[in-house]
């Protein structure tokens, strides 16, 4: 199979229901992807037809069941989710809740959260009922859920790796409660008891909530400068970096294995890369994964050989 390898992880062009069933078993700990979005009518993607609306959970579902073996017991499957309306209808489809029913009532998942990500930089889609008819609201936001084969839910996971800098407010009240708590203790309206005391921790940052907001507006990074130099159609669904900076960072440690079975553009083995995951990403389009490479390359020309290699069939060993 054509693709590369870096010091961390390797890109593979392949099927990834058949990649995946050459790992061990309870050898993965997180699956982060995003797979093509459920469209109305079928549209060219890569070497495949998008698969129709109706038949897109079934289709899904059967990589959530090749991948449930490779899982650690430990591990986490994260799927970016984005809504999608009927065909000729204001109606959106209710296919992401099936497709969460499903893959805990059929498949014995647990549902650890519903994480949104909302694209700041969205466009104000779809365009029929938002622009032209003006009865709906733009959708900016994407369900990442986030599963794990752990019975308790308890997977490895830790918030303290994700924190988000203090709002100024807060952080006035850890540097001086005295000005916000007036006496030894204040009980709020919910019935909780604030003491100042408990106000002067300073924990390096706040537990950031299930909404993460980052724009999908990069423009000139090396993928994209290297797709225009090239002449080359950039992958139309690029994750933002720091989504996927986000689920490593929480959900895995140095090490560990963090796969894609939708690499598109690679931001997932770039990230893990980065931070010394050991990854897989597989993309089941050549040209998808000769792109890719361009995140890891230093210069025009050695984006040009690189690339043009991959397309025709070679591996790369980029260590």
């Amino acid at each position: 199979m054509s693709g590369y390898s870096t010091t961390f992880g390797k890109c593979i062009t392949g099927d990834s229901i058949d990649v995946l069933n050459t790992l061990e078993d309870n050898s993965i700990n997180l699956i982060v992807t995003s797979p093509p979005f459920s469209n109305q009518r079928k549209k060219k993607y890569a070497n495949f037809d998008e698969v129709p609306q109706s038949e897109y959970v079934e289709w899904l579902l059967q990589f959530a069941r090749s991948a449930y073996n490779k899982l650690a017991p430990d591990g986490s499957l994260v799927i970016d989710i984005r809504s999608a309306y009927e065909k000729g209808k204001a109606v959106e489809s209710i296919y992401p809740y099936e497709f969460l029913i499903r893959m805990v009532k059929d498949l014995n998942y647990k549902f650890c959260q519903n994480v949104y990500w909302n694209n700041t930089s969205a466009l104000p889609l779809p365009i029929q009922y938002v622009n032209i008819e003006k009865i709906r609201l733009k959708n900016s936001l994407n369900m990442n859920m986030w599963f794990t084969k752990a019975d308790d839910g308890r997977c490895k996971a830790n918030n303290k790796n994700v924190l988000v800098p203090y709002s100024s407010r807060m952080q006035s009240l850890i540097d001086k409660p005295e000005n916000f708590i007036k006496g030894d203790q204040v009980t709020r309206p919910s019935g909780n008891v604030l003491t100042t005391k408990s106000w002067q921790k300073d924990n390096g940052g706040a537990i950031p909530s299930n909404l993460l907001s980052y724009p999908n507006s990069a423009s000139n990074d090396s993928y994209l400068r290297y797709c225009k130099a090239l002449n080359i159609k950039a992958h139309p669904a690029r994750y933002p970096y720091k989504l996927i900076e986000f689920w490593v960072k929480f959900l895995t440690e140095e090490g560990d294995l963090v796969v894609d079975i939708f690499g598109g553009s690679n931001t997932t083995g770039k990230v893990a890369e980065d931070l010394c995951r050991r990854w897989m990403s597989i993309d089941i389009s050549p040209e998808y994964v000769a792109s890719s490479i361009f995140r890891f390359c230093d210069n025009l020309d050695q984006a040009t050989d690189y690339y043009n290699r991959i397309v025709a069939g070679e591996e790369i060993d980029l260590k």
